[in-house]
């Protein structure tokens, strides 16, 4: 049997702020729960967010500067999730703290983390288009795109396609966050086949506006680890299913549910 290789993720934004670490830790968990084995490698340096959002703030020690410092090994820098053992977090370094980490050494974590067979590796990438993105990227074999309908962040996220290009990571898609159906149809947002075409990159998902992603922040608590999911945990989920390559069809924001049934067991879920 042919052993599966280690898909290396790079998670990218042109602008901060647009639901990319967010969408890191769901669609990472969404793997997980899928039976997938991953890490989420946190390489926003200095300004790292993934612990809060799976509520294991508490739980790291030590980081991969440790690791590089020879201070721990990497087993015991990787922190295991609560729930799910077959999803881990690696942080680049302790909040506040600013690194040069290079291109070699991103390589090589990489490569060490690829020899403990993980299914997929999530890289948590500085959003911008500074030394911090271009260390990032350079051990990913893929990226995805995460940006929102707005004007601005669709220019930067263009420059970001440009730059991975640059790069010779050519297999990217593209995640629209933050979508809002009402103001689609009253023609004040960008509709998503206008947003896509702008960008040229295959649409992986299309996640909706929902208050309850600032809930679960809070919380420490992905979206998705709920029983009772929102659309936008849905769509989070269809995201994951898509990027294993699973035959399903890009979820439709406005009739989400696959058949009565399923409609009927979330109705019952959410009494």
């Amino acid at each position: 049997m042919k052993e599966q290789k280690t898909r290396v993720i790079v998670v990218t934004s042109g602008k901060g702020g647009v639901g990319k670490t967010t969408l890191t830790a769901n669609i990472g968990m969404s793997l997980a729960r899928l039976g997938q084995r991953v890490v989420l490698l946190d390489a926003d340096i200095g300004l790292r967010n993934l612990d809060l959002l799976l509520g294991l703030e508490k739980r790291i020690v030590f980081t991969a500067m440790d690791v590089f410092n020879e201070n721990c090994t990497l087993e015991q820098a990787l922190v295991k999730d609560k729930t799910w053992s077959n999803l881990s977090l690696l942080a680049i370094s302790k909040t506040r703290q600013r690194y040069n980490i290079s291109r070699s050494s991103m390589t090589m974590l990489v490569d060490s983390l690829q020899e403990r067979d993980y299914n997929f590796i999530l890289i948590d990438c500085p959003a911008g288009i500074d030394i911090g993105f271009l260390n990032a990227i350079s051990p990913a074999s893929e990226a995805i795109l995460i940006t929102t309908p707005e004007i601005t962040a669709i220019r930067d996220a263009d420059r970001v396609i440009g730059l991975l290009e640059a790069n010779n990571l050519f297999d990217n898609k593209l995640i629209i966050n933050r979508v809002r159906t009402d103001m689609i149809k009253g023609n004040n947002m960008l509709a998503i086949n206008d947003v896509q075409d702008l960008l040229g990159i295959p649409l992986l998902g299309v996640i909706p506006e929902d208050n309850q992603v600032i809930v679960a922040t809070n919380r420490g608590k992905p979206l998705v680890s709920r029983k009772r999911l929102t659309l936008s945990g849905l769509a989070m989920e269809n995201a994951a299913q898509r990027l294993l390559g699973m035959d399903e069809a890009l979820i439709n924001l406005e009739t989400p549910y696959k058949s009565p049934f399923q409609f009927a067991k979330n109705l019952l879920m959410n009494k």
